[in-house]
């Protein structure tokens, strides 16, 4: 009996490793996964350099793992798994009760090169400089994350950052203010970035800083776009009991209109673009409402009448920031380092800008590659 249900069992595991063999050889393959917004990994190129360093044996690697047969079900399952039967920990994302939380920040590198180049960049330029370090969603509430994870790592890199800036860089907090506000909706649940209204809540102490009156909140009308968002920290874990986000666009009532929204390539190519899109919310990533995809250079004309020209160097954290900025400005240019592969100084002349404005998450902040086309 015992040898009998040895074979059953063996031929068994023989029919799935074959079911699986013959899924993963004849079944599609997908260049992009829109559960997990990006791109999977293509066959990699057999080549001798390859093999003897190692590099094709890793290639091999992540396209199996990328292409084996029901994958989205398999991570998804993973992460309910791994929430009932361990610690709450999916691929470097903390589960809390109603929420998704990175806690990889304690492996993030130090800010101090991405510091000494910005610091560079502001003195060789005449624009008055202004800093905005944003914490993610895990740095503001961080009191959901159990102990022996470090507290308060995010609020330690953002002093250290802030620190390492030379006196002549005005600092913006950001973190404070987010912090005692975080009973609101100012950050996504599923993805680490914050909310418009989050983006709001630290406008107003920005453009004070910045020589202007904010707008009152009285003055915008909130649209509620989209009410099933599913951002990065979602497409990480496949986890899907923390309930969907809400994108909502603010629109002022005030008479400033945008004259024009023109994005710009490494190459010089054009497109025009709205500040808002609702269309993007059939995009791969909704956020891309904000701004659209990312583009190096963006350059933004209003009917503002006072010749004040703002360039604001950001990440995506400035993507919803950006329209609250267009009330003050008659020209505001935004650059996106991660996107930028030429020297700043091919793009835009810093100089004709009487203030800059970086505004950054700390995430970003630990990439010093970021910075380096700056000051070229």
């Amino acid at each position: 009996m015992a040898d009998n249900m040895s074979k059953i069992t063996a031929v068994l595991v023989l029919g799935v490793m074959i079911l699986f063999g013959a899924f993963f050889v004849f079944g599609n393959k997908k260049d992009f996964s829109e559960n997990e917004n990006r791109e999977l990994a293509e066959t990699p190129d057999l080549s001798l350099s390859d093999a003897v360093d190692g590099k094709f044996a890793k290639n091999t690697e992540k396209y199996f793992t990328d292409h084996f047969p029901f994958r989205d079900r398999f991570i998804a399952g993973s992460a309910k798994l791994s929430t009932l039967v361990s610690e709450s920990i999916v691929n470097g994302v903390y589960v809390s009760g109603d929420r998704l939380l990175d806690v990889s920040a304690e492996e993030r590198d130090a800010t101090d090169k991405s510091a000494e180049l910005i610091n560079n960049f502001c003195k060789d330029h005449s624009s008055a400089a202004y800093f905005v370090c944003v914490p993610t969603s895990s740095g503001v509430y961080g009191d959901e994350i159990p102990p022996y994870y470090q507290k308060n790592i995010e609020n330690r890199q953002i002093t250290s950052l802030y620190n390492s800036l030379s006196a002549d860089i005005r600092r913006i907090d950001a973190y404070n203010i987010l912090k005692m506000l975080n009973e609101n909706y100012i950050y996504y649940k599923n993805d680490n970035k914050w909310t418009t209204y989050g983006a709001y809540c630290v406008y107003k102490t920005v453009i004070q800083k910045l020589g202007f009156s904010p707008i009152p909140y009285s003055k915008y009308t909130v649209e509620h776009v989209d009410f099933d968002f599913r951002g990065n920290l979602y497409d990480i874990t496949q986890y899907k009991d923390i309930d969907p986000d809400t994108i909502d666009i603010y629109k002022c009532l005030s008479s400033v209109k945008i004259k024009s929204c023109i994005s710009y390539d490494n190459n010089g190519k054009r497109e025009n673009l709205k500040l808002c899109d609702k269309e993007r919310l059939d995009s791969a990533y909704k956020y891309d409402v904000y701004l659209g995809e990312t583009k190096p250079y963006l350059n933004i004309k209003t009917t503002v009448n006072n010749n004040r020209k703002l360039l604001v160097i950001k990440d995506r954290f400035g993507d919803c920031f950006i329209p609250f900025l267009t009330q003050h400005y008659s020209e505001i240019a935004v650059v996106s380092p991660e996107e930028l592969n030429v020297p700043l100084s091919s793009i835009v002349n810093v100089d004709s800008y009487e203030q800059t404005l970086f505004i950054m998450g700390i995430n970003s902040m630990s990439n010093s590659e970021l910075f380096e086309l700056l000051n070229k």
